[in-house]
């Protein structure tokens, strides 16, 4: 009976001292910054904890924020429309009053597009690419029109559900981006295969579609693929140290467990803050920084847009499924292609400081099927460069080498 009520008592105080956490990571938030040390030794030890690590992470969440959804696609995001009207008459395609032409997919959703190069049936490749975090189809791939028109390549960029145009979806998974493309591609008429290119936090619809539709494939490019630390095969050695761990497995049990929280903090105006693009040269390398030089203000992450609940929602949700559990782990998968028939292929910048080089490399010893190139110079913003882009594209769709990005 004693037993049973300790266990109660245990219990009760927990609970308590969770009550006591959420009040002070609103109300007590400033005062912790004013007396800082004072005020640890007169909480219980979880709370001190608690305080002590409010103190540490206040210094970096917004730079982490930023760092996240910044770097993991980074573009100019446009305002989102008011929701557009439909043609009664549309049939595959929906022609809409709209700023850019949308599909309707079998369960309702819209998924709006942007089309470049040369026109669709008189192309040799049909590339779609798939942006990342935070980020849009107007999303800076620099491919020059030369190559495209050199190549014949008709590219196919889209609003990932949530995102611009496009709407949302609240049962967002791994396989529902996948679909998506899929379904995408049918409706455009794409054809029986298509080439995928993702980029950073986009590559993880990239690596479902290796999964789910690999048959759909001619040939697909990660380029910057971000690294999920839950995928159970990454060696502890290469991640124990890894700042980038912790940070992410902190905001995703704050986005999961506490979604008004997160959103209140990247909406008030209690502390000071850096912008999302600070140009700090701890989260960017030299070419980045460079890249940011002549990039615009973000758009979408400036507080005034993310108090809008339905772009924050579908942030999160993005981060969620991202960075979350998955339903498979990618260094299991076997060489969809053995007899070659279509390629895949990582690229990586060697002076990347989202997502280190060295996971990269780890990744493509356990799938040696994929061609592995490393830029010497490149950081997260690969798709800014001109050059690396038209090296993307020609070592996807004709599979030309290139010496200088093969890794030292």
């Amino acid at each position: 009976m004693s037993h049973s009520s300790n266990e109660t008592t245990h219990k009760m105080n927990e609970q308590t001292d969770e009550c006591r956490l959420t009040e002070l990571s609103i109300a007590n938030l400033q005062t912790v910054k004013k007396k800082g040390a004072g005020i640890l030794s007169k909480n219980p030890p979880k709370i001190q904890r608690f305080l002590f690590d409010t103190l540490l992470y206040e210094m970096v969440f917004r730079k982490v924020v930023g760092l996240m959804m910044g770097c993991l696609g980074l573009s100019k995001q446009p305002t989102r429309p008011a929701p557009c009207a439909e043609n009664s008459e549309s049939l595959q395609i929906d022609q809409i009053i709209c700023n850019s032409p949308r599909i309707r997919l079998s369960d309702g959703r819209f998924l709006a597009y942007r089309e470049r190069g040369v026109p669709k049936n008189k192309s040799n490749y049909r590339v779609i690419v798939v942006h990342g975090f935070g980020s849009s189809k107007e999303m800076n791939f620099m491919a020059t029109q030369e190559i495209l028109d050199e190549l014949s390549i008709y590219l196919l960029l889209f609003d990932r559900a949530g995102y611009g145009e496009s709407d949302p979806n609240p049962k967002r998974s791994l396989k529902s981006e996948a679909s998506d493309i899929e379904e995408l591609a049918d409706k455009l008429l794409l054809g029986s295969k298509f080439y995928v290119v993702g980029v950073s936090l986009g590559c993880y619809p990239a690596w479902s579609c290796l999964k789910c539709i690999p048959n759909r494939l001619a040939g697909i490019s990660l380029v910057v693929p971000y690294i999920n630390y839950k995928w159970p095969s990454l060696p502890a050695d290469l991640t124990k140290d890894d700042y980038r761990r912790g940070l992410s497995r902190w905001m995703y049990i704050v986005a999961r467990y506490a979604p008004g929280l997160l959103h209140w903090w990247l909406t008030q105006k209690l502390f000071p803050s850096s912008t999302v693009l600070d140009r700090n040269p701890a989260f960017f390398s030299n070419k980045d920084l460079e890249v940011l030089k002549n990039t615009p203000g973000y758009q979408l992450l400036s507080e005034n847009k993310l108090r809008e609940r339905g772009v924050f929602d579908s942030l999160r949700r993005d981060f969620m499924v991202a960075f979350g559990k998955w339903d498979f782990d990618p260094m299991d998968l076997c060489n969809p292609y053995p007899e070659m028939e279509s390629s895949v292929h990582i690229w990586q910048g060697y002076e990347d400081k989202v997502v280190p080089f060295q996971l990269q490399r780890y990744v493509w010893n356990k799938l040696p099927w994929i061609r592995y190139h490393e830029v010497p110079d490149g950081g997260h913003l690969l798709v800014y460069d001109s050059a690396v882009c038209e090296a993307i594209l020609r070592s996807l769709l004709i599979g030309e080498d290139f010496p200088l990005y093969r890794p030292q």
